[in-house]
């Protein structure tokens, strides 16, 4: 199968051979939470749904790479109204839908349609990809495919100017695998792709903060080399490594507005 590859401008990845699309973190019922702490911003649903009808034609297959809902324990009434009209309409575009639990989503089953494919949070292959949320240790058959995609960070950039000014906005890494750090699988993927918050509304979190940390089990023993991931930005330009461009974590940061909205 032919290698994952980000859609540029979009937050969204490629699978060409299997006629898929792939996105992560939507958190649904993001701004009913923020609406409780005084933030009122529109639904970002809706918006999300029209990307994917956009990418609909020529392709099959929709995977949703996890936090399909926000509120955790628990569920919000924006949850239980929008997230089963939201995969209707996707099931209405793309013959297949996969939902790959995320740490969000404790009982989204409650809320997904009939012919909705529910995989668990350890992940599922397709191909020779593996696809996980990234909060919960993959399987081994998942671990054996020859690529890894992955959610849950939310990956920003932190870029600093000249002036010391320092904003962020959404990237993709790509991460190579230290097998020699591996002590749990007999078989390891060769590069581990990470997606950005598919949920404008998320923000994220800079990756390349000196004394950063990123979440999931895949992160905490070494196995996967921080420092060695190549970052990317959404329109395709490719930045560097992390090593590269380390940046303060004292200063304020700012999000910069995406650099070309693809709102249709």
């Amino acid at each position: 199968m032919s290698v994952p590859c980000p859609i540029h401008d979009y937050l969204a990845l490629e699978i060409e051979e299997a006629k898929a699309v792939c996105v992560g973190d939507l958190h649904i019922g993001l701004e009913s939470e923020l609406r409780s702490k005084g933030v009122h911003v529109p639904s970002q649903t809706h918006r999300m749904e029209r990307e994917l009808i956009h990418l609909s034609p020529g392709r099959e297959r929709v995977i949703l790479l996890g936090d399909l809902k926000n509120r955790v324990p628990g569920s919000s009434r924006q949850e239980y109204v929008e997230i089963p009209k939201f995969i209707r309409v996707l099931q209405r575009h793309y013959k297949i839908v996969d939902v790959v639990r995320g740490n969000h989503d404790t009982n989204i089953e409650d809320f997904l349609p009939k012919n909705t494919n529910i995989h668990p949070a350890s992940g599922f292959v397709l191909g020779d990809i593996g696809f996980v949320h990234g909060h919960t240790w993959p399987s081994p058959k998942v671990m054996s495919c020859r690529y890894l995609v992955m959610a849950h960070n939310h990956p920003t950039v932190a870029l600093e100017d000249s002036l010391g000014n320092i904003s962020k906005e959404p990237c993709w890494v790509r991460f190579p695998i230290d097998d020699v750090a591996n002590n749990r699988y007999m078989k390891m993927p060769e590069e581990v792709i990470m997606i950005p918050a598919f949920n404008r509304s998320l923000g994220g979190s800079p990756i390349n903060l000196k004394g950063g940390k990123m979440l999931g089990p895949l992160f905490s023993d070494g196995m996967i080399d921080v420092r060695k991931g190549k970052v990317y930005l959404t329109d395709g330009i490719y930045l560097g490594t992390i090593a590269d461009l380390l940046v303060r974590g004292d200063s304020p940061i700012r999000t910069l507005s995406h650099r070309k909205r693809v709102d249709h």
